[in-house]
Order: C-alpha cells, then sequence, then structure tokens
C-alpha cells in the first residue's frame, strides 16, 4: 500500500512539473495584454474581450491552451482625475505532453479595479489593482495573489506605443497542495508559488481598418520559495496583425522565445483576440437653437 501511496504522489508531482514549466512562473500569462493600449482610458461602456493562445515548448515537448475572458467595465466616475474601470476575467487552461499526459480546467480567477488618466497629448497611463484568487484546480496556482500593473500608451498618429509592467505578489509562497505551481523535490507535494514581474510590449500602427505591429515580452521569478526552485525567466518577439470591422477589433500575433531559463525549451505560441462593445452610452443629442427674429 505504502509503495502504491508513493508512486501516485511521484504520477502527481510529475503532472504538476509538467504543467508549470508550461505555463511559466507568472500567475498573469506572461504576453497576455500585447496589443492592447493599457495605458488609455476605455470610453465609456462595457466591453467583452477574449484572448485565446497555443504553442507548445521544445525541450520538454510541452503544449499549453489557455482562453482569457474578460469583462471590462469604464464608468462614468474618476478620481483624482483618472477614468475608474473594472476588469474581472475567468480563464481555462489546457496543458499536456504528447502521449505522456493532459490536464485541463479552471484558472485563477481575477476581480480588479484600475484608474486611467488621459495624460493629454495623446499620452495615457493606468494602474490596476486586483487579485488572482485561489481555487481548487491542478491547473491553478494554490494561493490567492495580489496583482499590480503600471501601464504608459502613446496613441497618437494612428500608433499604439504601450509599456504595461505586471507585478504578481502570492499570499503564500508555499502552500500543502501543489497543483499548477509544485516545489522541487523533497517537497514535490507541497506548492511553491513565486513572485514574479512582466514586461509587455507593443508597437503598432494603424493603416485604416488594418493594424500592424511588433510586439514583446517578457517575465522573471523574483523569488525562491524554497531553497533548491530554480527561477525561470524569458523574452519572446513576435508581430502582430489586426482587423477592425466597425466597432468590433480583431487580432492575431505570433510569439517565440529569443531567451529562457529553466524551462526546458524555448516556446512558439499562436495568439488571437477579439473585442465586442457590449454597450455603450448613446451619444447626446444636440439640441436645436432657435433665435425668434
Amino acid at each position: 500500500m505504502n509503495s502504491k501511496l508513493m508512486k501516485l504522489a511521484a504520477a502527481g508531482a510529475l503532472s504538476c512539473c509538467i504543467a508549470t514549466s508550461a505555463f511559466a512562473g507568472s500567475v498573469t500569462q506572461p504576453g497576455e495584454t500585447v496589443g492592447l493600449a493599457s495605458g488609455a482610458p476605455l470610453p465609456e461602456g462595457l466591453y467583452f474581450v477574449n484572448t485565446g493562445d497555443w504553442g507548445n515548448r521544445s525541450g520538454v515537448d510541452t503544449s499549453l491552451g489557455v482562453d482569457i475572458p474578460v469583462l471590462a467595465w469604464s464608468t462614468p466616475w474618476t478620481i483624482l482625475g483618472g477614468r475608474v474601470q473594472f476588469l474581472i476575467a475567468g480563464p481555462v487552461v489546457e496543458v499536456g505532453v504528447h502521449r505522456t499526459t493532459y490536464l485541463r480546467g479552471v484558472y485563477n480567477p481575477l476581480v480588479s479595479g484600475q484608474l486611467a488618466w488621459d495624460l493629454g497629448n495623446n499620452w495615457g497611463f493606468s494602474y490596476l489593482l486586483g487579485a488572482y484568487l485561489g481555487v481548487d484546480s491542478e491547473v491553478a496556482w494554490s494561493s490567492t495573489s495580489l496583482n499590480q500593473r503600471f501601464a504608459l500608451s502613446y496613441t497618437g498618429n494612428s500608433l499604439n506605443l504601450t509599456a504595461n509592467v505586471i507585478w504578481g505578489t502570492h499570499f503564500d509562497h508555499v502552500t500543502g497542495s501543489p497543483q499548477l505551481s509544485p516545489c522541487p523535490t523533497p517537497f514535490a507535494l507541497n506548492g511553491c508559488n513565486p513572485d514574479f514581474l512582466n514586461v509587455d510590449l507593443t508597437a503598432s500602427r494603424k493603416f485604416g481598418d488594418w493594424e500592424f505591429g511588433l510586439v514583446a515580452f517578457g517575465s522573471t521569478d523574483l523569488n525562491s520559495p524554497v531553497d533548491g526552485y530554480l527561477k525561470q525567466s524569458q523574452i519572446a518577439v513576435g508581430g502582430l496583425i489586426g482587423k477592425s470591422f466597425g466597432p468590433v477589433i480583431l487580432q492575431a500575433y505570433l510569439t517565440t522565445d529569443v531567451y529562457e531559463k529553466n524551462y526546458g525549451g524555448h516556446d512558439t505560441r499562436l495568439w488571437g483576440r477579439f473585442i465586442i462593445p457590449v454597450w455603450q452610452p448613446p451619444t447626446p443629442t444636440a439640441t436645436p437653437f432657435y433665435r425668434k427674429g
């Protein structure tokens, strides 16, 4: 019986190691926000944004698929001159190694609030404060984490030049459940949750309804939860194409790692996104002015 339990524990730890090497050390998926002018305030309204991606990491032959539906509400209110915005997300994940193992399930949901300032001259800056909530899922992190984002955007002259810095801090760096984030041996039945830093970069230009550009992102673990944990980091670059259909926006981009540390191979990934305005306030109708003559 003890031998059987040990084998089951080892198999579970192996499955979790496969998952975490695929998804990377960051709770916010690196590259998730490229293509968006994250620093610019949204026009007042309710928006649905869905970003999906699939890719494979060479060397470990690990494939990862992610879908990230986001509901964003840009309110009519301001604080200190910044537009108040709220974002919630409910990602789902699938990960597997060819002919070896396959995992899928719900990922940590995100709840957040954001202030976005129009700085003038087509510049915008935003600050987001939120949390990824801990859930019981083999493809989720075993801790709730604080998420802060600092984005700067220039959107003049049909350009989108954006840098989005994402800083994640776990409430529990070591837990009793490995889920997506197992510790190294001999702590494989514990969960290790490192703090992280992501930087998502976009440089694109619109030509009528079309958009073309370059994207890049990097990520790094900021700490080692236990002795023997190997911090992970990566840098990826790629190209983006987009098309507007009235108020609906479609985007696609392809990225590949040009640097990686402790992932076991380079990741190549295809991304797709659509943005749909669900509701926007009606445009005020001008009141005719009549002058008695």
